[in-house]
């Protein structure tokens, strides 16, 4: 893929007061820019922002144990918010409060809500105890649960498809118009473990990011199989001379731009970049130099969320340590941040077709 390189880092900013501990998953409001962001310091929290990138934070509620993901409601009224104290937690704006909707028998991985055409829907919770489970939130059980064959390690839905990455490195993919059962499961077409997956905006494919610092693309329809390819990406340097030894991190972040239309991507990487991606021509749009690291003496904090705004003009990116080098790995100085970056056409755009 071709590459285009640009440090715009200095119009970027920082969400204030963000979590004391390592950030797990940022989410945008779908009808307001309200950013949501959970941790591992236990919290769920709340960040009102505007187009100037200034925040401040709006709302916090708690689990019981670290939080690994979350989802909103498509009104934007509620969020749901799941974690390794095996719940899963609504939240109302409104009223300021929170309760259980969820449960596992082991940590919940990761959430998303699936709209319904008749204007209801219905929640998805994936966990570490190999299971899918579908929530009415009108009712305290699950209304149906599906075996998985290993722990759920990340979720995209783009209804009717939803994709399921599990810890033996299959993908299971699941038709929503008969969600008690999974359509396919199949290995990952990476080799090495697999760190998040999303769904085309079309739905008629989607991504795969992997520990490896690669990316395949996974078309849903026979007549577009030919098209499936991977790609290496979060690697430096870009371009090495024969020899050169690369250094590899891992995609573990990844972020479909709805808003516009285009289905372009982005990607956020253990190197702490962020790249976009037109997946239809095979090209790279721009990569973003990664946020200066806290400390001048630290290396450069892993991206671990991406989330788009509802209108696409800015990027969230959840920046802390990844875990990727266990305890070690963890030095002084990572930080735990929140940027946001003004997105630019010539990110998302595909570019014109050059004969």
């Amino acid at each position: 893929m071709s590459m285009v390189l640009a440090n715009s880092s200095a119009q970027d900013t920082e969400i204030v007061s963000p979590p004391t501990d390592s950030i797990s998953a940022v989410s945008f409001s779908p009808t307001a820019d309200i950013l949501g962001v959970t941790s591992w310091d236990n919290a769920v929290r709340l960040y009102e922002t505007n187009a100037q990138g200034q925040s401040q934070q709006k709302a916090e509620y708690k689990h019981e144990g670290p939080v690994f993901d979350m989802c909103w409601l498509p009104d934007g009224s509620k969020c749901i918010s799941v974690g390794a104290d095996k719940a899963g937690r609504m939240y109302d704006l409104a009223s300021g409060s929170s309760s259980q909707i969820a449960a596992h028998d082991a940590p919940i991985k990761a959430c998303r809500w699936v709209p319904q055409a008749n204007g209801s829907g219905f929640l998805v919770t994936a966990g570490w105890d190999k299971v899918l489970k579908y929530w009415d939130l009108r009712t305290s059980n699950p209304v149906a649960t599906v075996a998985l064959p290993a722990k759920a390690y990340t979720l995209d839905v783009q209804n009717p498809l939803m994709v399921v990455g599990c810890g033996d490195k299959t993908i299971q993919i699941f038709d929503l118009n008969n969600p008690g059962v999974i359509f396919k499961g199949q290995d990952s077409p990476l080799k090495h473990q697999t760190r998040v997956v999303g769904c085309f905006p079309s739905a008629k494919g989607f991504a795969v990011g992997s520990v490896e610092g690669r990316v395949a693309i996974q078309h849903m329809e026979k007549e577009s199989l030919a098209k499936n390819f991977s790609f290496k990406c979060h690697r430096l340097p870009d371009a090495p001379k024969a020899g050169e030894q690369v250094a590899v991190y891992g995609v573990n972040a990844m972020a479909f731009e709805k808003a516009k239309g285009y289905g372009t991507f982005a990607t956020g990487g253990a190197d702490g970049r962020i790249s976009f991606w037109d997946h239809d021509n095979r090209s790279k749009l721009k990569t973003l130099d990664a946020f200066p690291p806290v400390s001048p003496s630290a290396p450069m904090t892993p991206i671990v969320s991406l989330s788009f705004n509802h209108n696409s003009t800015f990027l969230a990116a959840g920046v802390s340590y990844d875990w990727s080098k266990g305890h070690a790995g963890n030095v002084p100085g990572l930080g735990t941040r929140v940027r946001l970056h003004p997105v630019k056409l010539e990110e998302i755009a595909p570019k014109p077709k050059t004969r």
